[in-house]
């Protein structure tokens, strides 16, 4: 089996095939943790990063104002109680360069980063049927064969940018949110346009209208965002965070979307007017995600109710702006509350008050293309000496789709997905023995379902490695079950109806399907322990 220690950073140029026993794809979240549980069972493992940096979108997504929208103490991994202890969280809701921070501190501490090749990004990843493993190629040519293949490439690391026509002619400076420069970005004095205005824009714009000369918002869709109420922990708070992790993190265990908030179990329509109004302000005045997840339970199922809170949270954007005809373009009429990713804000709002911002409404007249001098609408030219382009991601399969993936009979995986994800139970797809998703496509708080899903796939290996069998893939019925029954428990909620990136419509072309799992997390968590309870059954194993 032998531990194969080569150095991280230099790649092998002598056309030779390395051997590893794992090849993990991604150094962020998972892919750290996973390297740590493989390694710990004595298996040989590289994992391959395409970044200059461990950290996955903690180290991509450096834009200003880039933060957790998860509270800190349940971000934070979970599975090491010396690293809890060691560890102090500066905020409530840590900024990126304190979370690039913890996971480079994660990586020292288990001296992860020998197994670990930076700069290199996976092009193809071929299954071998008869030596049931799998060669990936990294760009530049190296090559490396391992039994077990895994994905840990994250949901939101496919940036996507629209087609614009002209983008290559601009003259000034451009950037795209999850490319962000290391260095720090001047804006004083400058004209900036910001095209975008979901959650990455939504951190974003208040820092830009700050420092900017003037900053002009392309919005083609007005989200519901929620106040983030973020501030510093303070020394009597860290201690009890670390007196109390054991508590917080079976909490996080137990509540549907992994968070320590818990949906009201009441309706929003059983309650008088007056209590349900009094819960919201009392929801409101919260910081995170408490307004959606500690919300009455029927809010993300049943439009009537739904639709209370969605009134309330219009009023409350109507009292932040102050010119009635832009506050009318940043109030959703569209979409339920929660039918699209709820972005937490500090300030956004307020920034639309200010003299040096313009809205434009990319709905009304669109962009018809990037000129040298700047956006061309269908109304007008907007001169810009700088254009950001916060326009999101190819969400959970671009990340696997646009790597060259193939496995039995040569099928791409892109090919199979090409209507959307098929899974069984999110982790494997069938005719891809060996080949394990390291990322979590359930509603709730990353680190919690990652973790879990993590163990699984290293429990799994396990299981294979001591009965002595070299593949497994779930069966096709297996896949089509899980499709379906995830399509049904979508079916269920206010998410299927709403043109979202949820939905994979933010990216023109793409198939219509829920690309998250809509159950709760102890109820994926069962379906996952008895798959493996008893003895991988739905699965092919040879």
């Amino acid at each position: 089996m032998g531990n194969m220690q080569q150095h991280p950073q230099k790649p092998n140029g002598n056309g030779a095939v390395e051997q590893y026993d794992a090849i993990v794809i991604g150094a962020g979240v998972s892919g750290l943790y996973q390297l740590y549980k493989l390694r710990e069972m004595g298996l040989s493992v590289r994992v391959f990063e395409d970044a200059g940096g461990v950290g996955g979108t903690w180290y991509w997504n450096r834009y200003p104002g880039c933060r957790f929208d998860s509270e800190s103490e349940t971000y934070g991994y979970s599975w090491s109680e010396e690293l809890l202890q060691e560890w102090d969280w500066k905020e409530h809701f840590s900024g990126q360069p304190e979370n690039e921070r913890y996971l480079n501190f994660v990586a020292d501490k288990f001296d992860l980063r020998k197994d670990i090749q930076l700069n290199s990004r996976v092009s193809s990843a071929v299954y071998d049927e008869d030596a049931h493993c799998w060669e990936v190629q990294i760009e530049g040519g190296q090559r490396a064969r391992a039994q077990f293949l895994i994905g840990a490439v994250g949901v939101l690391s496919a940036k996507y940018m629209p087609p614009f026509e002209g983008i290559d002619s601009f003259k000034g400076l451009s950037f795209h949110t999850s490319n962000w420069p290391k260095e720090k970005v001047d804006f004083s004095g400058k004209r900036v346009g910001c095209i975008g205005t979901g959650a990455t824009a939504v951190q974003l714009i208040p820092h830009v209208a700050e420092e900017a000369g003037h900053l002009t918002v392309f919005q083609r869709t007005p989200n519901y965002c929620a106040p983030c109420r973020n501030s510093e922990v303070s020394p009597e708070t860290q201690a009890a965070w670390k007196a109390r992790y054991a508590e917080i993190h079976k909490r996080c265990r137990e509540t549907s979307v992994g968070f320590e908030h818990e949906f009201d179990p009441r309706s929003a329509l059983e309650v008088s007017e007056e209590e349900r109004l009094a819960l919201y302000e009392k929801l409101w005045i919260q910081p995170g995600f408490t307004k959606w997840l500690g919300n009455f339970y029927d809010i993300m199922t049943n439009r009537a109710a739904n639709e209370t809170f969605s009134e309330f949270v219009r009023n409350k954007i109507r009292e932040r702006v102050h010119d009635p005809e832009v506050v009318e373009m940043l109030v959703p009429k569209d979409h339920p509350f929660g039918a699209k990713r709820i972005p937490l804000e500090t300030h956004y709002y307020e920034a639309y008050n200010r003299d040096n911002v313009k809205l434009v409404d990319v709905r009304k007249a669109p962009i018809e293309r990037i000129t040298p001098k700047g956006v061309k609408t269908q109304d007008a030219e907007y001169e810009l000496d700088a254009i950001i382009y916060a326009t999101g991601f190819d969400v959970v399969t671009g990340p696997l789709t646009q790597i060259e993936i193939r496995g039995e009979g040569g099928q791409r995986f892109k090919d199979k997905w090409a209507g959307g994800p098929r899974t069984h139970l999110g982790i494997q797809t069938a005719g891809f023995p060996n080949f394990f998703i390291a990322a979590s496509t359930a509603f709730c708080n990353y680190t919690v379902c990652a973790e879990m899903i993590v163990e699984w796939i290293a429990d799994c290996i396990g299981y294979l490695r001591e009965k002595k069998l070299s593949s497994i893939a779930p069966t096709q019925q297996a896949e089509d079950a899980w499709v379906e029954h995830s399509n049904e428990l979508a079916s269920y909620t206010l998410l299927t109806d709403t043109d979202s990136w949820f939905m994979g419509a933010n990216i023109p072309g793409k198939a219509r399907a829920l690309l998250l799992y809509a159950n709760t997390v102890p109820e994926y968590r069962k379906e996952c322990q008895e798959a493996a309870a008893n003895g991988y059954q739905d699965f092919v194993l040879q």
